[in-house]
């Protein structure tokens, strides 16, 4: 190989690093976990923001637990199910009860137990319910279009374990049938 070409693949890299935005130093102390989210921050409650989940709609969530913590298939079987519509407050509320705002499954303890801190706002009227049935399945009818946070508790098969908080937002649009799998 010439050095003419190596020259120019040299020069060619030192153009393009200096392009590269230099973000310094990592902080101190490693990148560990996020912090929980600071509650002063969060978006106030207010009714007029579940308005549109009150709408009648032709959408339908068909969803199953499915569960497994490795062998170890989970039930929801009597269970309650619970579908929240999802505003800028019921947002931050599941981050801060289930460190996410898409998808999660934890001890139920640690949920209950990070409660309290979790943003304050009565979502009950607007929140829908059902019962998980012996097949793990469950479903709600008649939904709005919109993102919606589906609930429910699972406890092991056999019961030995603890039981789980699974939430997953879903969203539905166009009078469809969205299946969910928890």
């Amino acid at each position: 190989m010439s050095r003419t070409p190596l020259i120019g693949l040299v020069g060619l890299a030192a153009l393009v690093s200096a392009c590269t935005p230099s973000l310094g130093p990592p902080p101190p102390g490693g990148a560990g976990p996020p912090p929980r989210p600071v509650m002063g921050a969060a978006p106030p409650f207010d009714a007029g923001d579940f308005a549109w989940s009150q709408r009648t709609g032709r959408n339908l969530i068909a969803g199953r637990v499915t569960y497994r913590i490795g062998g170890v298939r989970y039930t929801c079987a009597g269970s309650s199910v619970v579908l929240t519509p999802e505003t800028p407050w019921s947002a931050r509320r599941m981050t801060y009860l289930y460190g996410s705002g898409e998808r999660a499954a934890l001890p139920a303890d640690e949920v209950r137990a990070r409660t309290p801190g979790a943003p304050p706002g009565d979502a009950g009227p607007y929140v829908k319910r059902t019962t998980c049935d012996d097949a793990d399945q469950f479903a709600f009818g008649g939904l709005a279009d919109g993102a919606w946070y589906v609930i429910t508790i699972a406890r092991p098969v056999g019961g030995a374990g603890g039981t789980v908080a699974l939430m997953k937002r879903v969203m539905v649009r166009g009078g469809r049938t969205a299946p969910v799998a928890l």
